[in-house]
């Protein structure tokens, strides 16, 4: 079976929110509702974890932990990687880092920028993700995109500085809009036939499908209110709302397209295994 690569982002809620509260549908409700849907497909996943978040609940890291799910970093703070700069970005994966280990998670091999902000202006962050040991990214979007992009990276995964490998999320084929169909708003507001097209396409490769996700694409009860960055694009922010019921309908169409959903630490080491053997 071909792989999907699943993983949620674990981030603080925004204005609107019943999460904001502490009302109904907290992050921590939500995040159980994603592990729901694992146990029932026996399947494991990847949870980028933002360090602020790690240090008000560290309850919830460790429960993903003790159900043998990988965790990941996703910054301490969630600021895009454009707007630290090198050393600012040092410091802040380190802080995550730290609220990680804290809270339980153990050994954190995987990074994904905020927004996927990580792009050729921002490449230095991979030195710095190698150098604190960290073994793989999946934080560039391989196309043109209203917040960040990355066009020139390729839609294949490759080493970059350091050892480091990135896993770019997938967008669909040629001649189709350059878009990331596996997660987020475009998963869920995308056409039906045209998600199931991307995942026909992805069966037909030797990769597996990126797919990333956040407690707020399946929180139907937030007000409906500006997105961040989105504040000023009307028509963008209406998306980030849509189909937020459909999320798991959509993904047990994955299932029943022929998909594994699994974690992205065994996939990473298979990268760097087959590219010591190549080397050898």
């Amino acid at each position: 079976m071909t792989a999907f690569l699943f993983s949620v982002d674990i981030e603080e809620p925004w204005e609107g929110s019943p999460a904001e509260s502490g009302g109904a549908g907290p992050v921590a409700d939500l995040v159980e509702r994603y592990l729901d849907f694992l146990r029932k497909h026996g399947a494991k996943a990847t949870f980028f974890v933002v360090g602020e978040v790690a240090r008000r609940q560290p309850e919830l890291v460790r429960a993903l932990t003790d159900e043998g799910h990988e965790i990941g970093c996703h910054s301490d703070q969630h600021v895009p990687l454009d707007l630290l700069g090198r050393a600012a970005f040092r410091e802040d994966t380190v802080r995550n880092l730290e609220a990680l280990h804290e809270a339980g998670a153990g050994s954190v091999q995987g990074y994904r920028a905020p927004s996927f902000s990580l792009t050729e202006r921002t490449r230095w962050a991979y030195e710095v993700l190698a150098d604190l040991g960290f073994r793989y990214s999946s934080s560039v979007l391989p196309a043109a995109n209203p917040l960040y992009g990355w066009r020139a990276f390729g839609r294949r995964p490759r080493a970059v500085e350091g050892g480091l490998w990135e896993i770019p999320v997938t967008i669909l084929p040629f001649p189709l809009p350059p878009v990331p169909f596996g997660g987020g708003v475009y998963f869920r507001a995308l056409p039906r036939w045209l998600v199931r097209l991307g995942l026909h396409a992805g069966r037909g490769t030797d990769q597996p499908v990126v797919g990333y996700f956040h407690p707020y694409d399946i929180d139907v009860g937030q007000q409906r209110v500006a997105f961040p960055g989105f504040s000023r694009r009307s028509a963008f922010n209406r998306l980030m709302y849509r189909n937020r019921h459909r999320v798991f309908d959509r993904l047990e169409m994955v299932a029943r397209s022929g998909f594994e959903f699994e974690p992205f630490g065994p996939y990473a080491k298979s990268l760097r295994t087959a590219e010591a053997e190549a080397d050898g």
